[in-house]
């Protein structure tokens, strides 16, 4: 079993060691602030770290200490006029002296919160560590790179588990011939021999002489048997493997927005929130995930990362429009049979005449079929979210969309009012529960 010591340098007047044994134990207090603080921060400012406020009752550790009203102690006291050594003392009344000495006050006194400060992967670490892309079990997504053994020939070290007994074998015959060590059969051959010789009743001169040179012949032999060793160190071989990087199954995310005229301010604000959510959680998770981006009006087009949160473009509404792209991206780039299929919507709903239908009909006879998870999320006014509150009411595109989640279980679709909604939506969708629930 190997012994590991961590050496690197700890950060000036810190220690990582006692600092994660600290934020395990405040771990619910600095969740708790973790989540409350991503539902009022803004886009830029997401991923950055937080400061936690700890009840200093929960940084309290437990300790031992004696009974003041029980057990036998001894003191080393000043003299005094009334007392001498052997004096026994009475304990006074219950309330009477030995007090603290301290006077009551209106406002009562105690220790301030501790206010304890996350560092920016501290913060992410914690913020996302219950959640996971759902339905991966399909094609396996890695979070970390792996490796795979391959067999790259033999070594003259290693595990007992890996020798080669063949290769072994077959060097050590090889040794015997050449250095011509003694068989067994040779030494067999001449005991019997020798044994034949000595059971003569009445050797003659001749057969005395033959018998000292067998016994000197077989000497012989035993000493070189035990200089050539049958099996010796060099003959070993070990089967070598060679840690090679295992081909990892990829995964794709489509961030689908819609940015027409109908989406106002308000609305793509929450938009962006979301998908820059999104965005940080699969950095953070996932080492081996494309992102694509997609932004439609009447018209759908892939852009960069930064055209897709800061351009400012508009137009009219054709949802669809973001379907059929997603589908053409994936025709030509990302293959199902290779690739995690993921697509995230955000729209508020509006949709042109007649669409909604296309929507649906893409969805199930295209998308859904290649689709790992699609998670459709709607912009709704904060006037209309408690009219909203059954599923079954809403725009065209929402009663649409309702008869495909119907048919797919891999379809989730949720609603955001504001800020506040959009971290609850999020780990609705991406909790490991529902991960779970939807075959992960």
């Amino acid at each position: 079993m190997g012994h590991f010591v961590d050496r690197r340098l700890n950060p000036k007047d810190k220690s990582l060691g006692n600092r994660r044994r600290f934020l395990k134990r405040v771990r619910s207090h600095v969740k708790k602030a973790v989540d409350e603080a991503v539902r009022t921060r803004g886009i830029a400012d997401t991923d950055r770290g937080e400061k936690v406020i700890v009840p200093a009752d929960s940084i309290a550790e437990p300790s031992f200490r004696h009974s003041a009203k029980a057990g036998r102690r001894d003191y080393a006291s000043t003299g005094n006029k009334s007392y001498q050594a052997g004096d026994k003392i009475k304990k006074p009344p219950s309330g009477e002296g030995g007090g603290g000495g301290k006077e009551g006050s209106d406002s009562g006194e105690g220790e301030d919160d501790f206010l304890f400060v996350l560092s920016r992967d501290e913060f992410l670490d914690l913020f996302f560590e219950d959640m996971e892309l759902p339905n991966l079990v399909k094609r396996g997504l890695k979070q970390i790179e792996v490796t795979k053994p391959y067999r790259a020939g033999f070594s003259i070290t290693g595990s007992p588990s890996n020798i080669n007994v063949e290769r072994t074998m077959r060097n050590a015959l090889g040794r015997r011939l050449a250095l011509r060590r003694p068989k067994a059969l040779e030494v067999r051959a001449l005991r019997e021999e020798i044994f034949k010789l000595e059971k003569v009743s009445k050797p003659t001169q001749e057969q005395r002489l033959e018998l000292n040179v067998l016994h000197e012949l077989l000497e012989d032999l035993l000493r070189r048997q035990r200089v050539i060793s049958y099996i010796d160190p060099l003959d070993v071989r070990y089967n070598y493997f060679e840690q090679r990087p295992e081909p990892r199954e990829r995964a794709v995310m489509f961030c689908l927005m819609d940015v027409s005229a109908s989406m106002g301010e308000r609305e793509k604000d929450l938009a962006k929130r979301f998908f820059v959510l999104l965005h940080l959680f699969l950095s953070r998770r996932y080492k081996s995930i494309d992102l694509v981006f997609v932004r439609h009006t009447h018209n759908a087009k892939e852009v960069d990362e930064e055209t897709f949160f800061y351009a400012r473009e508009t137009g009219g509404t054709v949802v669809s429009t973001a379907l059929v792209e997603a589908q053409r991206l994936i025709e030509e780039r990302y293959p199902a049979s290779e690739w995690n299929i993921y697509i995230a919507q955000a729209s508020d709903g509006e949709n042109y005449s007649g669409d909604s239908k296309k929507c649906v009909q893409l969805l199930n006879e295209e998308l859904m079929k290649n689709c790992q998870y699609f998670a459709y999320v709607e912009i709704v006014d904060e006037a209309e979210a408690e009219f909203l509150n059954s599923e079954e009411n809403g725009v065209e595109l929402w009663r649409e969309y309702r008869r495909v989640a119907n048919r797919w279980p891999n379809f989730a679709m949720k609603r955001i009012a504001r800020p506040g909604d959009i971290y609850p939506v999020f780990r609705e969708l991406f909790a490991k529960k529902a991960a779970e629930d939807n075959g992960g």
